[in-house]
């Protein structure tokens, strides 16, 4: 690998190991017509990423960095894919490809750990940050996920750098968590289909026990003692629902906001929902930096939103900068002449206005 762009990419992952909120929400929406919706948010608090789609044909040739350089595991895409790259196109954080298969990474602060580099074994190494391109190159199912990872050791290339879990959902609906904890991965079923950080998957659907009294609707109005309580508004179902932004407190929300959605009659109107839902989890970059810290060029934490349509094979994006939703259909992408390429979300970093004319 050339010496100076491997120096880029481990600067990249040195500024991303510094980086104080990855706040990533992921949510599962399931349309009348049985089509699988998988939408999340990726945020970046400190800086403006640089933020990619990358268009990868079958039978491209791929290499793992590792701590040494781009030499770890080789592998060939069987399927081709697309998806949203961070900072590098190495880097792919969300994808589907051509089977439907969709993957993308969540970061796992201080409870994964993965196995250590080993010189010896490095070709069988693949960074965790290339692990989505890995399966979506090499699978179509759940299933087959488990039996590809079975084959490569799971590395940090920085160490500075957070540990990651990842989801993977397949056309069936039937989507599945990995998390790399003490070197050992664990594969959990994962019905309810929301995905957030820190701690474990286990732990946040246990922790929704005790949010039990939440509700749609209303509170009725009940005496208390010698006094009338009465609403002040609607929403009063929803009291004890966590406002803030930590990984437990939006897992419960996404949760609570995605059972209680109306479940769609097609696969668009369910993109459109995730898209709505996710709105709530948009993070003013005000209150991830200290005061007087923030960027007046960076108007948001959520750096994009992107959702991919397992059936139909297409994914959607929104960013920080353009919250026009735009789309990639793999089925209008002829991925044996394709060329391996990548392109910036945004042409320029301006919200296009509509000017209404009035006569």
């Amino acid at each position: 690998m050339n010496v100076k762009l491997f120096t880029i990419l481990m600067a990249s992952l040195g500024i991303a190991s510094q980086v104080p909120v990855n706040a990533c929400t992921g949510i599962t929406l399931k349309s009348k017509d049985g089509t699988t919706i998988v939408a999340r948010t990726i945020e970046w608090a400190e800086s403006i990423m640089n933020n990619m789609y990358v268009v990868v044909p079958r039978n491209q040739e791929l290499q793992s960095l590792t701590p040494s350089g781009m030499d770890g595991v080789k592998f060939k895409t069987k399927y081709g894919f697309v998806g949203l790259s961070v900072e590098q196109k190495e880097f792919m954080v969300e994808g589907i490809n051509e089977k439907g298969l969709s993957a993308g990474l969540f970061y796992f602060p201080n409870y994964g750990k993965y196995q250590s580099y080993d010189a010896s074994q490095k070709d069988k190494c693949l960074a965790d940050f290339q692990l989505v391109s890995y399966v979506l190159a090499e699978c179509s199912t759940v299933n087959e996920v488990k039996e590809a990872l079975k084959k490569v050791r799971v590395i940090n290339i920085d160490p500075r750098s957070s540990t990651v879990h990842w989801r993977f959902t397949e056309p069936s609906g039937r989507q599945i968590v990995l998390e790399i904890v003490n070197e050992v991965m664990h594969f959990y079923e994962n019905p309810l289909g929301v995905l957030t950080n820190s701690p474990g998957l286990e732990w946040h659907l246990m922790n929704l026990n005790n949010y039990i009294n939440l509700q749609p609707g209303n509170a009725p109005d009940h005496p208390f003692g010698p006094l009338e309580m009465k609403n002040f508004g609607h929403g009063s179902g929803l009291l004890g629902l966590p406002g803030d932004f930590t990984p437990p407190s939006r897992f419960v929300r996404a949760a609570f906001f995605q059972l209680t959605a109306a479940q769609q009659p097609d696969a668009q109107r369910s993109v459109i929902q995730a898209f709505h839902l996710l709105n709530n989890f948009d993070i003013p970059a005000g209150t991830e930096m200290p005061w007087g810290k923030v960027s007046v060029y960076m108007p948001s934490a959520t750096q994009f939103t992107v959702a991919s349509d397992t059936h139909n094979r297409m994914i959607f994006y929104r960013s920080m900068y353009n919250s026009n939703i735009r789309c990639i259909d793999l089925k209008s992408i002829n991925f044996d002449k394709v060329k391996y390429q990548s392109k910036p979300l945004d042409e320029e970093n301006k919200q296009p206005i509509e000017l209404i004319s009035i006569k």
